[in-house]
């Protein structure tokens, strides 16, 4: 398995720009798949100096609706004529920083005939799955961290249903491909136990104290390997890395075999 960072919020070399967002190339299985697609065209740009062809791309996944996820949706729809796009049937909801900014999808693109919405659970083929885990528990989950959906009108805090999370089981491992991980990376691995976890763990806005260690501790109670990036911080990834030897970063244009 081969997993290409298209976007992310650092860059590994200046061949490369980077954007807050996330996009991810992967080769597994056979297939040729793309993991979210940043907030602009920014991705497309980056595939073509990392020798990557997304007109060749069997299929797509977008792991929640927020803008810098999905904001390439369109950008790659134009490009790959084929491909079929799957999202959170609650994707186009109507998400929020706050009050005042919108941070969701482009709502006409619903329309497109490939953009497939997804329930609780979906093989896409053999050793891809996805998951919502919407109705798991969550005793972990530290809160929507300032980001809302509007319901009746009213704004109340994200639950976060539209996000959903991409299963690659390839050679007897299992990888987890998580966008953000908005309902709590340490539920999430209790949930999966993951050989392998690729993804944000929305830890950003946490200070480096004894709250992130005591995550950072539960995480590497388990015995995943982990590859973070974007939502996590840099600040807070060189904290939580003195207490997780299994820890990674992955930057914008590097790749890494698992």
């Amino acid at each position: 398995m081969k997993i290409t960072a298209l976007i992310e919020n650092t860059a590994a070399n200046d061949r490369v720009a980077a954007e807050h967002g996330l996009s991810l190339y992967i080769e597994a299985n056979g297939k040729k798949l793309l993991f979210d697609m940043g907030q602009t065209d920014l991705f497309a740009s980056n595939a073509q100096v990392l020798d990557v062809d997304l007109t060749q791309v069997d299929f797509a996944v977008l792991s929640h609706g927020h803008y810098d996820h999905g904001g390439g949706l369109e950008c790659f729809l134009n490009l790959n004529k084929t491909a079929p796009v799957y999202l959170s049937q609650h994707a186009f909801g109507d998400y929020y920083n706050g009050t005042e900014k919108y941070i969701g999808l482009d709502k006409s693109l619903c329309e497109n005939e490939r953009v497939i919405t997804v329930g609780d659970e979906m093989k896409i083929c053999d050793g891809f799955t996805l998951f919502s885990c919407n109705s798991n528990e969550r005793p972990h989950w530290l809160g929507s961290f300032g980001l809302n959906k509007k319901s009746d009108g009213d704004f109340v805090p994200d639950d976060f249903l539209h996000e959903q999370y991409l299963l690659i089981e390839e050679n007897g491992k299992r990888v987890l491909i998580s966008g953000c991980s908005h309902k709590g990376v340490m539920d999430i691995v209790s949930w999966f136990k993951p050989d392998v976890l690729v993804g944000g763990f929305h830890y950003s806005k946490l200070a480096a104290d004894d709250t992130l260690k005591s995550c950072a501790e539960y995480l590497a109670s388990f015995e995943t390997d982990y590859y973070t990036c974007h939502c996590t911080g840099v600040e807070q990834f060189e904290f939580m890395a003195q207490f997780m030897p299994r820890l990674r970063y992955l930057s914008c244009g590097e790749t890494i075999g698992i």
